[in-house]
């Protein structure tokens, strides 16, 4: 039987044929079982088979990407040659930086790929639908596990259950002192739904 790696090497058009599910599990099967693993290799599951807006390297440095490889999935380097994926342009994103930075405010400070997720999310927030599913992950419960997981304090914060993506820009707003929401308060604006409806 042949490897998922050969598989790739041999026939991209063979590979994008699988299954998201089996490549999950594939790619599970020879993680290092760290607790982040399981939403990497979701959010590298939907990538691969053109899911989400994720760009080149999930939208870190190639050097970044090549350890997340190495460190989190030994043995799957095949995805380091994944190249049918736009370069990440940070000028569509201008407050990628100040996105990262809000988030490694928070980070817990276990391990590096907290600095990867911080840059992944933040890459992600350039698309148009939720989070979630720009991100590649399989449910929205999935990113509020991420985020409680890997920045606490800062998930805490959202204590009306905001939508995500709302809740990381309003934070953002609210730190540089510039509220673009002139609703006196969530619970009186007519755009409650907007930020606060169901993201399934």
């Amino acid at each position: 039987m042949k490897t998922t790696s050969e598989m790739f090497n041999k026939d991209r058009q063979t590979y994008s044929k699988m299954e998201k599910q089996s490549l999950f599990e594939e790619l599970m099967s020879r993680c290092n079982n760290h607790q982040n693993d399981i939403y990497l290799a979701r959010m590298l599951a939907s990538w691969v088979m053109g899911e989400g807006v994720l760009p080149k390297s999930l939208g870190l440095s190639a050097e970044h990407y090549h350890t997340l490889v190495e460190r989190r999935f030994p043995g799957h380097h095949w995805l380091i040659a994944v190249d049918n994926k736009p370069e990440f342009n940070r000028e569509r994103i201008p407050e990628w930086e100040d996105l990262v930075n809000l988030m490694l405010e928070y980070w817990s400070n276990k391990d590096l790929s907290e600095q990867w997720i911080a840059q992944i999310v933040a890459a992600a927030c350039m698309g148009l639908d939720h989070l979630w599913q720009d991100l590649g992950l399989w449910s929205r419960g999935e990113l509020s596990e991420l985020l409680t997981l890997n920045f606490p304090e800062l998930a805490r914060r959202n204590t009306k259950d905001m939508k995500w993506k709302k809740f990381l820009y309003k934070q953002l707003c609210e730190r540089d002192g510039a509220y673009v929401c002139r609703a006196p308060s969530c619970d009186v604006c007519a755009d409650y739904p907007v930020c606060f409806g169901r993201e399934e």
